[in-house]
């Protein structure tokens, strides 16, 4: 019967693959395509399959790594996919529209990274606090008569930042009127007091009329501070459209250093040793298993020794321990060091 027991307990851990996870870092959903009433499925979801990966890899890579794979061709972006589903039709005597979701298969993805030496980012819906300051005439504008405030969020669809600006505050005014003369000197912290263990930047937009206009950055991403400067050309654009221009200038180029903050390097996965110890019945081994297919970042887990009371795990994994340490917190698997020992727990 013990052996048995052993059994049972190897073959859970015998495959931990999570190609069908319910997690969404390489899924996209809501792909809308709109073909001539006669397309069939096929059409249409080759169609959904190219706009999805392009959506992928514009959502997981730095923008300087997306140009490798611009020439990769269909075939080998089909490869990629797991499975999609048709969510949605709609349909005229002229004209078919279809919603598709479509899963991307994480290890074949993990190669194509390999072997194009790209490493890809795992930030999914992550906040970020921001406060646009417009300089306009010598005169600040924060919060009324600030087009960037009134509008930061007016288009913010499929975005993996989550963009939250501040109330009003007196305090805040105050603060930036003390340093209206080198507002770059600005500590984010002061301004953003209640969120100062959160994402922050502060955008500082100076309209001097030039058909060039410089924004500057100043962020704290991850705990670490960057700051950063930009060139919007006017164009032909109006005010508002020039405005609007700068709003999605400065939010890629945020995405695009948060991303940066937060790279999974293929080619170099780390180890964690931990204990889990059993229930009577392995009720929570299996549920441990379950939760832990939803975790991306996990590659593998292996049996090192087992007994009547707890078994002895080796986990693969790819990037940081503390992005681990949370996303274990997500799937409610508490991860806990003691006396120079990881212990896991599902709650």
């Amino acid at each position: 019967m013990k052996s048995f027991k052993y059994i049972i307990i190897l073959v859970i851990f015998l495959k931990t693959g999570n190609v069908l996870s319910k997690n969404n870092l390489f899924n996209v959903n809501n792909i809308e395509i709109t073909k001539k009433a006669s397309s069939n499925n096929e059409i249409f979801a080759n169609q959904a399959i190219k706009q999805g990966f392009n959506e992928l890899i514009d959502r997981v890579l730095l923008k300087e790594d997306i140009s490798k794979l611009e020439n990769l061709d269909f075939t080998t972006i089909k490869n990629l996919v797991s499975y999609y589903q048709i969510t949605g039709e709609q349909k005229d005597s002229k004209a078919k529209t279809k919603k598709f979701n479509i899963f991307f298969d994480k290890d074949k993805l993990h190669n194509l990274f390999f072997t194009k030496g790209i490493s890809y980012s795992d930030i999914l819906k992550n906040e970020l606090y921001l406060l646009p300051i417009l300089k306009k005439q010598d005169q600040l504008y924060i919060y009324s008569q600030n087009f960037f405030y009134e509008n930061w969020n007016k288009s913010n669809e499929d975005e993996i930042l989550e963009f939250n600006l501040p109330l009003e505050n007196i305090e805040t005014i105050q603060k930036i009127n003390i340093y209206k003369n080198n507002l770059l000197g600005l500590d984010l912290r002061d301004i953003f007091l209640e969120y100062t263990q959160k994402n922050l930047a502060l955008v500082l937009i100076n309209d001097t009329g030039s058909l060039e206009e410089k924004v500057f950055l100043k962020t704290i991403i991850m705990g670490k501070s960057i700051n950063k400067n930009l060139l919007v050309k006017r164009l032909n654009f109006n005010e508002d459209e020039f405005y609007e221009n700068i709003i999605f200038n400065v939010k890629k180029e945020i995405v695009n250093l948060a991303k940066s903050q937060n790279l999974i390097d293929i080619s170099t996965p780390s180890f964690l040793n931990t204990k889990f110890k059993l229930d009577k019945k392995n009720n929570n081994l299996v549920e441990l298993r379950k939760r832990i297919n939803n975790i991306d970042l996990i590659e593998n887990i292996y049996v090192q020794e087992f007994n009547n009371e707890y078994v002895l795990l080796k986990i693969k994994y790819l990037g940081k321990i503390d992005k681990i340490i949370d996303q274990l917190k997500e799937q409610k698997i508490l991860l806990s060091l003691t006396q120079d020992m990881w212990s896991l727990k599902v709650i």
